[in-house]
């Protein structure tokens, strides 16, 4: 590989550092090619990319990157994937999913909205990770839920005045 080369594969893993915020680094070394094809189906399926890197370009891009990757550049040892997604739980699940009949990949760390993660045993935690959408979307159903037991008690009463203010009353108890 030239120089050149090099210097357009750190830039382009720069840009793709700078325009995501989550990413996994993780060892799936000792693959053969059918598991790796499967694997690559399981991420293209959940929405991940997945693509194997250089650490010592890895480790250049992490340099020139704007955020702060802490720890993350010390696992980059042995053969090393990077796996990126919109969804900060989404490589973490299919790792988790993969495993179950395969004892790799491996999580070797995460960068998840400037949080870093640092070893394997990270990994279920990982997996149950709300994204935005699960977290709003609890949110609005937190919300709603008083506003639907008042409805419901309101229909519950009848439509009458003394059984509207009696089920109100009730509830404040």
């Amino acid at each position: 590989m030239t120089r050149e080369e090099k210097s357009k594969v750190i830039e382009d893993l720069t840009a793709q550092l700078a325009d995501t915020s989550t990413i996994y680094i993780a060892d799936i070394s000792g693959l053969d090619a059918g598991t790796t094809s499967n694997l690559r189906r399981a991420c293209f399926k959940a929405n991940v990319k997945l693509a194997v890197v250089k650490n010592t370009l890895l480790t250049k891009a992490m340099e020139a990157s704007d955020k702060d990757f802490g720890d993350l550049p010390t696992t980059l040892k042995g053969n090393t994937s990077i796996m990126i997604a919109e969804t900060g739980n989404a490589p973490a699940k299919v790792i988790k999913e993969f495993r179950k009949i395969n004892e790799k990949p491996v999580l070797k760390g995460a960068f998840i909205d400037e949080a870093i993660y640092v070893g394997d045993e990270y990994l279920e935690a990982l997996s149950n990770i709300k994204s935005k959408e699960e977290v709003v979307g609890d949110i609005i159903g937190l919300l709603q839920s008083p506003a639907k037991n008042v409805v419901s008690a309101l229909k519950s009463s009848g439509g009458k005045l003394a059984g509207i203010l009696k089920t109100l009353s009730e509830k404040e108890d």
